[in-house]
C-alpha cells in the first residue's frame, strides 16, 4: 500500500497541532490562539479553514475512523483472498496507526462525547464497519472461531495496540521497528489463542 509523500497542506498542519494539543492538554484546556501559534498564524486566521475547535475535533475523530475503515477495505482488495495476507495487513495497518496517530487515540478516549450527536454516529458507524471487516478477516483465517468470539477477540486486539500512548516516554521504549514488531506478534498471539480455545 503507497504512503502519501506530498507536503501536508495548511488544512493538515492545523489537524496535526490540534490533535497533539488536544491530546496533551484538553480540548478544553487548548484555545485557537495556541493552535494558530503552533502552525504560525494567528488565532482569528484558523477560521478561514475551519468555523471553531468542535470543527477540528469532528474532522480529526470522523478523519481517523474514514482512514482506518478505507485503508482496511484496500487491505483487503489488495490481499486476493489470502487470509493469512490479509490479516497481516489489517494488523500492520493498525499498528502504523497505533504508532504514528497516537495523539488521536488519546483524543478518542478522552473527547469523543464532546462531539455533536451526529458526528458521534457517525465515528460509531464507521467505527462498527471497520470491526466487523477484522471479524470477517479473523474468521476466514480461523474458521472455528464463533463470530462472537472472534469478534471479542479483534476488540480485545484493538486495546492492545490502541495502548501504545501508554508506552511511556519515546527513549524508555524500543525503536519504532521493534515496537511494531512486537505489536505485530502480541496481537497474532492473542487471534491463535482466541482460536485454540474453540
Amino acid at each position: 500500500m503507497s504512503t502519501r509523500t506530498a507536503a501536508p497542506t495548511r488544512r493538515e498542519q492545523i489537524l496535526k497541532e490540534a490533535a497533539r494539543l488536544f491530546a496533551e492538554r484538553g480540548f478544553h484546556g487548548v484555545g485557537v490562539d495556541e493552535i494558530g501559534a503552533a502552525v504560525g498564524i494567528s488565532g482569528p486566521g484558523l477560521y478561514r479553514h475551519f468555523a471553531g475547535k468542535d470543527a477540528m475535533l469532528a474532522e480529526l475523530l470522523v478523519g481517523i475512523s474514514e482512514r482506518l475503515l478505507s485503508g482496511g477495505r484496500l487491505r483487503v482488495e489488495e490481499s486476493a483472498a489470502d487470509p493469512e495476507v490479509l490479516l497481516a495487513a489489517l494488523i500492520d495497518g493498525h499498528i502504523d496507526f497505533a504508532l504514528d496517530d497516537r495523539p488521536l487515540i488519546t483524543l478518542h478516549d478522552r473527547e469523543l462525547d464532546r462531539l455533536r450527536e451526529s458526528d458521534r454516529k457517525l465515528v460509531r458507524q464507521l467505527q462498527r464497519q471497520y470491526v466487523e471487516l477484522w471479524v470477517e478477516a479473523v474468521r476466514a483465517m480461523y474458521p472455528a472461531l464463533a463470530e462472537a468470539d472472534a469478534r471479542a477477540a479483534v476488540h480485545a486486539v484493538f486495546g492492545l495496540l490502541n495502548s501504545t500512548p501508554h508506552l511511556g516516554r519515546p527513549d524508555a521504549r524500543p525503536g519504532r521497528d521493534a515496537t511494531a514488531d512486537l505489536l505485530h506478534r502480541l496481537a497474532r498471539g492473542a487471534f491463535a489463542a482466541a482460536a485454540d480455545g474453540a
